[in-house]
């Protein structure tokens, strides 16, 4: 699905548009992502980095080596703190986008959920949803 998709931290100061493909939204629950959101787990949009375009202000970032020995890169509000964004070094031409920061979130619908080995065990997500013990291989 193409659709002009819009967004931002909490206090407005950074804004970003998304004109592309509206990849898959996925849960993960590792424990990198629920220390960034501050919550059970983490879900993400898979869109094409070269089609988002931060319109207003400007990301700080944070870069580690993540659970899957892969350099991630964190990108988030410097004024508000609200996570917004995270890249792979090892696929550069995706960018993952917090759910919660889009303007309309309505018709997001994660399809799967990753690293369930990590899961706390007091929130519940659809025991029917395709899980992973780690990271999926594919898109």
């Amino acid at each position: 699905m193409t659709e002009l998709v819009s967004g931002g931290c909490l206090c407005s100061y950074v804004r970003y548009e998304y004109d592309g493909e509206i990849g898959s939204a996925n849960y993960c629950h590792c424990r990198d992502c629920r220390k960034t959101t501050g919550s059970a787990f983490n879900i993400g949009i898979c869109l094409q980095s070269s089609s988002l375009c931060v319109v207003a202000g400007r990301v700080k970032s944070y870069t580690k080596i993540a659970d899957s020995g892969n350099t991630i890169t964190r990108e988030f509000c410097p004024e508000c703190g609200s996570p917004l964004f995270t890249r792979a070094s090892t696929k550069p031409q995706y960018i993952w986008v917090k759910a919660g920061s889009l303007d309309e979130a309505k018709w997001i619908k994660p399809m799967y959920q990753i690293w369930t080995d990590s899961a706390v065990p007091w929130a519940y997500i659809n025991t029917k949803l395709p899980s992973f013990h780690q990271n999926r291989n594919v898109l």
